[in-house]
């Protein structure tokens, strides 16, 4: 048996030729074939690829096969990507001087030396390449000072590594322009010692260590942010001040000449910006900084290409494309696809009137936002499969960047018994993660395929057995956030139904009765759902009972299932902490359907002042009481309570049993005429049960 490998189109062919097998069935970028050949007694298993990353992920393939078991039987087969860009989105928090977005949170805070660290950025790359992601795009609200050195404001870069000793809370602005505040500044801690030229050379050695990956790396911002420079050379973070532009023009100079591994540069018309209409426009601002910037560093290396993703957020594309039309490399826009809930509906809506407005031949980048699911390990394939299906003319899809706003990608910061070092998240959520970048560079790998990696992971336990009560367990996610819709991560965090303080906090059990759905979902809101009831009529969409049921189900199988499973699991403490985190989201599904359940019931007993109905949503809501504290004491056998998560504020699960607890007396006290009709999808504005 021997291995052969081409990594060119020509290459390939004369391979195949020489082995006497088919020719590649394409020459596309990442395209590659297997072929088995054998002569004189000896078998060849050759690797036909378009490129390096093709050999690459055909090598990968082999690899997988000796793995489980399957090399002797591996058929000829030809791959090519679905999705030629498949990235990770990453709130990078790289010092409290130059936070991102993320960072007044446990998991940012516990990061941050992570960050500077080679061996973790190693293995995070590494597990990007075999689970076939090939873009890394890294987000900072003004990350310059950590990762360039700027000759006209050489006071600007800093040394050495630095995080506050003040503990972090909720009170933090939503558009993160308090995110260094001088209570902090004046609570440093250093974590490492290191100059600017040395970080330049790490974030150098990172570059080309994911280049040797096939993975791209863009740096993204939000604007204006001038954390690390304001108040040095004039600059601030006001938008019509001529210091801060040349300040930002000089610095954008500087990323790109000083890594030239870079690809490109995303950047975003907010959070801190003002809609004027003068010269200091958004856009004008953007081109004048970002733009200007790019075109200094190309007119002193003119072969370099930087591709820009621009943001549609708190923009318009008219604008964009006005401004933007004297760029001279790849210009693509970029769109928040499920706004922050992939784990919702397979076919958000959302993104087809933008499709329609773009220009031809202009391509778009999907920002899929996965703030759902931050500390249970979710496997689903038939969901992300459809998910993937489901993108609309993916030939204009530049790629997608998977990631959240609300939690770190990093190290996890939530185990009761972690590791040393801690487990880095992507390996942690190592299905998923493979289930999501597996599936969108082919999504026609079958569920067959997903049952082999587990048997070969967890051979203690019938891994078919394992995938069914995974995806069922984790079925909760999606069928909750179409029915009880909040379409950012500060509305909706539904591990813990809560919304950030200054919105709601728990939701309730009122809540629920006058909540919305999701657009596109076909799902009925309650309120919707009473008329037609109540008039006798046929329900035209999906209904509330029918959500409860769909969560029920599965709570029920997962933990038939589940319970199955863990005696099997005592020696293997990854399948152990699995299974616990498919109880803990089975246990959560039943939560919910006994609360959507109690909410119908009290919106009936609202018209139709029975008795009995109050006192079935009563029961109902003990039921729920019961779910809950089983599902918070299954969550703490393993994970860390309270939590402080950047944009819902601190989460502990077992004291939130008080809120829960509160929905019962909110039934017993319901007052018919609360909810009055309304068969909009729109919350009404007064609830007069708020905790």
């Amino acid at each position: 048996m021997r291995i052969a490998v081409a990594a060119t189109p020509g290459e390939s062919a004369r391979l195949a030729a020489s082995l006497g097998v088919s020719a590649p069935a394409s020459d596309a970028s990442q395209a590659y074939s297997i072929r088995r050949a054998t002569a004189q007694g000896i078998t060849t298993v050759a690797v036909l690829g378009a490129d390096a990353a093709a050999a690459m992920y055909g090598l990968l393939d082999l690899a997988e096969a000796l793995e489980i078991g399957s090399f002797d039987t591996l058929a000829d087969r030809d791959a090519r990507p679905h999705l030629e860009r498949r990235g990770i989105k990453f709130n990078i928090p790289l010092d409290a001087r130059t936070p991102s977005y993320s960072d007044n949170s446990d998991a940012s805070q516990g990061n941050i030396p992570e960050m500077w660290s080679f061996d973790f950025w190693r293995e995070f790359l590494d597990e990007m390449a075999t689970h076939r992601y090939n873009v890394l795009t890294l987000w900072s609200l003004h990350p310059f000072p950590s990762i360039v050195r700027v000759p006209e404001y050489p006071d600007v870069a800093l040394n050495d590594v630095m995080r506050t000793t003040l503990a972090m809370n909720e009170t933090f602005s939503h558009n993160g322009d308090d995110m260094v505040r001088p209570a902090m500044l004046e609570r440093l801690e250093t974590v490492r010692h290191i100059g600017i030229d040395e970080k330049i050379a790490f974030w150098r050695d990172v570059m080309q260590y994911a280049k040797d990956r096939a993975i791209e790396v863009y740096w993204f911002t939000w604007n204006i942010f001038a954390f690390g420079a304001e108040g040095k050379y004039g600059i601030t973070p006001e938008q019509d001040n001529p210091a801060t532009i040349a300040y930002f023009r000089a610095s954008v100079r500087e990323l790109v000449l000083t890594y030239p591994l870079l690809a490109g540069i995303g950047i975003t018309s907010g959070e801190q910006m003002e809609n004027r209409k003068d010269e200091f426009s958004k856009e004008k601002w953007l081109w004048a900084t970002y733009g200007q910037g790019i075109l200094d560093a190309k007119k002193i290396d003119p072969q370099r290409k930087v591709r820009l993703i621009h943001r549609y957020h708190q923009t318009s594309q008219t604008e964009i494309l006005d401004e933007w039309k004297a760029y001279p490399d790849t210009f693509e826009l970029s769109f928040k696809y499920a706004i922050a809930h992939m784990y919702s509906i397979p076919n958000p809506p959302f993104v087809h009137d933008a499709l329609k407005a773009m220009p031809a031949g202009r391509k778009m980048w999907l920002t899929v936002r996965n703030d759902d699911v931050y500390s249970f390990r979710w496997a689903d394939p038939d969901y992300a499969r459809a998910f993937i299906e489901s993108i609309p003319e993916p030939e204009r899809i530049a790629g997608y960047y998977m990631g959240p706003d609300g939690y770190c990608w990093g190290r996890e910061f939530l185990s009761l018994s972690p590791q040393s070092p801690r487990e880095s998240v992507i390996r942690k959520q190592w299905f998923s993660f493979l289930l999501w970048g597996r599936l969108s560079f082919s999504p026609k790998l079958g569920n067959a395929h997903f049952e082999r990696i587990l048997a070969a992971r967890f051979p203690q336990v019938d891994a078919a057995n394992l995938l069914e009560t995974w995806a069922a367990a984790s079925q909760v996610f999606p069928l909750i956030t179409r029915f009880f819709w909040g379409d950012i991560d500060l509305r909706w965090f539904p591990e813990a139904c809560l919304s950030h303080p200054r919105v709601k906090h728990f939701y309730n059990v009122y809540d629920f009765a006058d909540g919305i759905t999701m657009p596109g979902s076909n799902v009925l809101n309650v309120r919707q759902w009473r008329l037609t009831e109540l008039a006798g009529g046929k329900h035209q969409g999906v209904t509330p009972p029918q959500i409860a049921n769909a969560l029920g189900d599965a709570a029920l199988k997962a933990l038939g299932y589940v319970e199955l499973l863990h005696p099997k699991a005592a020696a293997n403490k990854e399948l152990k902490a699995t299974l616990l985190d498919i109880e803990a989201m089975a246990f959560l599904a039943h939560y919910y359907a006994a609360k959507i359940r109690a909410a119908c019931e009290l919106a009936l007993f609202d018209q139709s002042k029975e008795p009995a109905r109050q006192a079935s949503a009563i029961r109902l809501l003990h039921e729920a009481r019961g779910h809950w504290q089983r599902y918070a004491t299954v969550y703490t056998r393993q994970y860390l309570q309270p939590r402080l998560y950047n944009r819902v504020g601190f989460v502990d699960l077992p004291s939130f049993l008080r809120f829960v607890e509160q929905d019962i007396e909110i039934a017993r006290d319901w007052k018919p005429g609360s909810l009055p009709d309304d068969p909009s999808n729109i919350r009404r504005g007064d609830r007069p049960f708020v905790n």
